[in-house]
């Protein structure tokens, strides 16, 4: 099982690059299948969750190789399968995205529970919700479910601006016959980057970035290319482990703007953040202060997968900063292995406290999800000592080679 070593205490300095964003490019790949012909996608991060995604495809009958690096070719010309099996779907969690793709392609799908970081219940009723309002009928069974049916054009209200939802609904909409508005949609930054593929391959959808989705569903498709934005979240982590270690450093590949309720809690923190256009730089002593309460939200709130990195930044300062997680139960599971390297957090239900201390030691530390396995990089960088990171299979799901960037970065870390 590989692990990270890190002697933390140096600054870091220099410029980084992200990679295509995570949260972008799963959809993205699911949408090539509603395309006869080749998506070329550029800017394809090598995550095992992207790994997944081909994998499914390759199943669905598409060929999906990558070619150049970060170049992914999905050819959906002929695809012969509907349905996504046990062993795929448990490979990460949003594999539930390929749902409307399929029954929009195929008019059937067949899909079981799908898998990933466990960070409490994520229900996939509003999913559910949106296909049988575009007139599919879905039947549920031996832990899966199965949905056919001729789509149409259908107002979608969601109870809540479901990131998973709103994909979801689009990629059916395509192929659903007549205009679909999708109300109370979520606003985040990848669901304008979906919206702009879909419209690459001859789809008619606007109002993404906005609450109010349209959809003109029924248009024939083709075959694309299309670069997948930068991962801001990415971006968040390495803009953390700078605050938290210390020293320069600039981060570009990404829109300063998607970062902004980000670089707000790091210059509240004492950090120095300049912005300018596709490039973010972070100056900062390595001793942080505390902040005013930081509540997760949809976007453009502060965003939950930035939550974990940024509180480990936080540990190691002054004062006391609140934390409340409004979007996933139980994402404080990095807390304990913090408290491993000295961290003071205590946790109530969705509150957690962050006292600063003056110094955080290394441990032998696992991380239990994706985004909590980044933090404990983060506070790595910033302790004493030399610490051990376990669990790494998580930080692949959403991190291209994170070891190699922060040691472009300065830093001493390697996997074993």
């Amino acid at each position: 099982m590989s692990t990270y070593i890190v002697e933390g205490g140096r600054p870091l300095e220099g410029a980084v690059r992200v990679h295509g964003a995570k949260n972008s490019v799963l959809p993205i790949l699911a949408a090539c299948l509603l395309a006869p012909g080749e998506c070329v996608i550029h800017n394809c991060p090598e995550l095992s969750d992207v790994t997944a995604s081909l994998d499914i495809l390759r199943h669905l009958g598409c060929r999906a190789w990558r070619q150049d690096g970060e170049c992914v070719v999905v050819d959906a010309s002929a695809p012969t399968g509907w349905d996504v099996p046990d062993a795929l779907m448990r490979e990460m969690r949003s594999s539930v995205i390929f749902l409307g793709a399929i029954l929009g392609r195929m008019g059937q799908a067949k899909l079981c529970a799908p898998g990933g970081c466990e960070l409490g219940p994520r229900p996939i009723d509003l999913h559910l919700a949106a296909i049988r309002a575009l007139g599919g009928t879905i039947t549920e069974s031996e832990g899966g479910l199965r949905c056919a049916g001729a789509l149409r054009g259908a107002d979608i209200v969601l109870s809540l601006p479901s990131v998973g939802a709103t994909e979801n609904a689009m990629l059916a909409a395509v192929c659903a016959q007549g205009t679909t508005t999708i109300t109370n949609a979520a606003r985040e930054p990848e669901i304008v980057d979906l919206q702009q593929f879909l419209c690459t391959l001859g789809a008619r959808v606007r109002g993404a970035g906005s609450s109010v989705i349209t959809v003109e569903g029924g248009h024939a498709l083709h075959g694309g290319e299309y670069t997948v934005m930068g991962d801001r979240i990415v971006a968040a982590t390495y803009l953390a482990a700078a605050a938290a270690a210390g020293g320069e450093v600039e981060v570009s590949g990404v829109d300063y703007r998607h970062l902004s309720t980000v670089t707000a809690v790091l210059n509240e923190a004492g950090c120095t953040v300049q912005s300018d256009g596709t490039r973010v730089s972070l100056r900062s002593g390595g001793m942080l202060r505390g902040v005013r309460p930081i509540r997760t939200a949809p976007y453009p709130g502060f965003p939950t997968d930035a939550q974990a990195p940024l509180m480990a930044a936080l540990v190691r300062g002054e004062g006391c900063t609140v934390f409340v997680e409004n979007m996933f139960e139980s994402r404080y599971r990095h807390v304990d292995e913090l408290a491993r390297m000295g961290a003071d957090i205590r946790v109530e239900g969705r509150v957690a406290v962050v006292y600063g201390v003056p110094r955080l030691h290394g441990a032998r530390v696992r991380a239990a999800d994706l985004r909590g396995g980044a933090a404990l990089v983060v506070a790595a960088l910033a302790a004493d000592g030399i610490s051990r990171i376990e669990g790494l299979h998580h930080i692949d799901r959403g991190y291209q080679s994170l070891e190699r960037d922060l040691r472009a970065l300065g830093a001493q870390i390697v996997r074993s």
